[in-house]
């Protein structure tokens, strides 16, 4: 179960997966995409909740440059919305698999039909920043809320934050840069520490539509808190959001990678597996009889394995001192064995 106040003390990057448009207009492939995004490593799963009329009122507006160019908004949405009535098994198999579940709502309208499923957190998308509306909307369930960031300058972020501060200071920002495809060389993670320093938000994460998974490898080495990515079960697929999607095994390389990064992190007190092969050293062993008073010498002490005793390290200083008590042959030294050590 997600709980705010234990990812402020987060100990390594958890990944989102959003699923988006990538279900292709299939429920089946819609509830596959959450069972799979668990089962190859995301820690939370993202939908987006929104029919067309919450997106636009022009039919005909007509995207001219970019993934989508030629589509009108209206044409966009309809294909790659998630259906409302798809969100009440959506939510069943989430509690079922013990799966956090959340969702970006995209209007009022949304937001109110969204409310029903009881979600931990919310999500608000780059392109809703400005949105001071739908955020005030949002900030009033007192429910921490992850604020994306691409397109906007530092003010309009302070702004959309100041708006959810009448409410609540459970925020997470994520530095993002709304391309789609974004080149890598339009990622400059500098942004993260100029976000935290600008808005006091310690939370700052990364959303990232670069190709492939090299961003977010960089990031994960940054110890970034979240990653977000778009995840698709089927990289051949026709959805609007594949190009920027990454695969099972991708996010299974991911969520193993910010596992092992953070085990890299872990500094303990216990017994590590280096530690406990110390006797593999070498420790002062007698191999010879000696009466007490007689002195160590080349020929009745050696080095042997394990480490049990005066370390080999000692040899030298051994050597010339005399036995504080008779012993026997092949007992390892130790102080109370050596006058004046």
């Amino acid at each position: 179960m997600f709980k705010f106040d234990n990812i402020k003390n987060f100990t390594r990057t958890l990944i989102i997966a959003e699923v988006s448009a990538n279900h292709c207009g299939s429920k089946k492939k819609f509830l596959n995409h959450i069972i799979q995004a668990k089962e190859n490593g995301a820690d939370l799963v993202k939908i987006q909740t929104y029919e067309p009329q919450d997106m636009t009122v022009n039919k005909n507006f007509k995207i001219k440059k970019g993934l989508w160019k030629g589509k009108t908004l209206w044409n966009l949405y309809e294909n790659a919305c998630t259906p409302f009535k798809w969100h009440f098994d959506a939510f069943k198999i989430a509690r079922k698999n013990k799966i956090t579940l959340f969702s970006t709502p995209f209007s009022e309208r949304a937001l109110k039909f969204l409310k029903q499923f009881k979600p931990q957190l919310y999500k608000i998308a780059s392109f809703e920043l400005t949105d001071h509306c739908l955020i005030d909307n949002v900030a009033k369930n007192y429910k921490p809320i992850i604020l994306s960031t691409g397109l906007s300058d530092i003010k309009e972020v302070k702004s959309a934050i100041k708006v959810i501060r009448k409410y609540h200071n459970k925020i997470i920002l994520l530095y993002c840069v709304s391309g789609y495809p974004t080149p890598l060389e339009n990622i400059d993670f500098k942004r993260i520490e100029k976000l935290k320093k600008s808005t006091g938000v310690k939370l700052v994460g990364f959303s990232d539509h670069t190709l492939g998974i090299t961003a977010s490898i960089d990031a994960i080495n940054k110890k970034v808190p979240f990653i977000e990515r778009h995840f698709t079960i089927n990289k051949d697929s026709s959805s609007p959001d594949v190009k920027f999607s990454i695969s099972c095994e991708e996010l299974k390389i991911l969520k193993n990678y910010a596992l092992n990064r953070n085990k890299l992190e872990i500094k303990t007190k216990s017994k590590t597996a280096e530690r406990i092969n110390k006797i593999f050293r070498r420790s002062i062993y007698v191999v010879k009889n000696i009466k007490k008073g007689e002195k160590f010498t080349s020929s009745n002490i050696k080095c042997f394995r394990p480490y049990i005793g005066l370390g080999a390290e000692q040899y030298f200083k051994v050597l010339g001192k005399k036995a504080k008590s008779n012993i026997k042959k092949n007992k390892v030294l130790n102080k109370n064995l050596v006058k004046a050590l």
